[in-house]
């Protein structure tokens, strides 16, 4: 029997869950993806704050789902997770892992025994002293991973790796042609917005946001004394590109353009130091996943502020799906991007 492993996205207002079989090969096949919602404020900003609601969230997932495996590839994408450019002597990946702490406590906001490290190569180069690798230092706190992990254990999974969400993306992104040049790969979560700039497939730069479509909501229901339900609705009905809206529409229409500027202007301002920074760094395209951004004129209005073309993202187009995949008509692929790039890179 093939092994599975799951991919767990573990958002703020909901679990999402995408099972996959033979993860390394040229075909994969998704056996099962599924969704479900937590209580507000047990998970903020990508961070499981009540462990046991979270825990007890996880097994109604893997009940309802049908989940075949208790194994996970979890992903790590909020405000206290640094990435920055790194610049290391040539050596294996064991002995640039063990020297990070002696290099990188002057780039960490908080001491270096209190952060999780890593270093993602991304191209050799040569300096003074001898052969270098020029990379991405990774850095995240480890409180914030901890209590992740203490929720899925909690669960009774068996977690395989804690992985970096924009990494989980451009795994999905490099399955087709649209990996080829460079691209912007933006994931518009509740609270927090994951970018990762890539160059034919492989990673350059990542920003994380601390932005997303909940701040839409919130703005909505503060503005017109509406209650969540009903701004998630108003949000999903409104375009907020269209020039002319007339009616009880119209105040609704500014303020979704007023509380998306902020995160449209951070998203220009990251491809424009970007693309600033580095030789040949003009980006060809924008890629657009999760739900935040399936907001209605998102696309185009990020088109506009960037000056880049924008696309979907269509995270399973590549792979192979399996006939009752999900068990809920109401379940959808469009907030499973992550999910399924961290299963993508499971050993399992």
């Amino acid at each position: 029997m093939a092994t599975t492993v799951v991919g767990l996205d573990i958002g703020s207002e909901s679990l999402r869950g995408v099972e996959l079989k033979h993860a390394k090969k040229s075909q994969p096949t998704v056996v099962r993806y599924h969704e479900v919602p937590l209580p507000p404020g047990a998970v903020k900003s990508g961070e499981v704050v009540e462990v046991h609601t979270v825990a007890a969230a996880l097994k109604h997932l893997w009940s309802t789902a049908g989940f075949g495996t208790k194994k996970v590839v979890l992903g790590m994408g909020n405000p206290r997770v640094l990435v920055r450019d790194l610049t290391v002597a040539r050596l294996s990946q064991k002995e640039i892992r063990q020297s990070l702490a002696f290099q990188v406590q002057e780039m960490l906001p908080v001491p270096v025994a209190e952060a999780l490290l890593d270093f993602y190569p991304v191209s050799e180069g040569q300096s003074d002293a001898g052969p270098v690798l020029h990379g991405l230092l990774v850095a995240a706190v480890k409180d914030a991973v901890n209590a992740n992990l203490a929720a899925v254990q909690l669960a009774g999974l068996t977690p395989l790796e804690v992985d970096l969400i924009p990494f989980a993306l451009n795994r999905v992104l490099r399955r087709d042609a649209t990996a080829l040049g460079t691209v912007a790969l933006v994931d518009v979560g509740a609270n927090t917005t994951n970018v990762v700039i890539t160059a034919d497939g492989v990673p350059q730069f990542v920003r994380i946001i601390p932005a997303g479509g909940a701040d839409v909501t919130a703005r909505l229901m503060s503005g017109l004394d509406m209650t969540a339900d009903q701004a998630e609705s108003s949000k999903r009905r409104l375009n907020m590109a269209s020039e002319r809206v007339e009616g009880s529409h119209s105040e609704a229409v500014a303020i979704v353009r007023e509380s998306s500027a902020e995160l449209l202007n951070s998203l220009r301002n990251t491809l424009r130091y970007y693309s600033t920074t580095r030789q040949g760094g003009a980006i060809d395209r924008v890629v657009v996943s999760g739900r935040g951004a399936r907001l209605a004129g998102f696309g185009e209005a990020l088109a506009e502020f960037t000056g880049v073309p924008v696309q979907e993202a269509d995270p399973f187009s590549t792979l192979t799906v399996a006939r009752n995949a999900h068990r809920a008509d109401d379940v959808t692929t469009d907030g499973m991007t992550v999910a399924l790039g961290l299963a993508l890179g499971s050993a399992a």
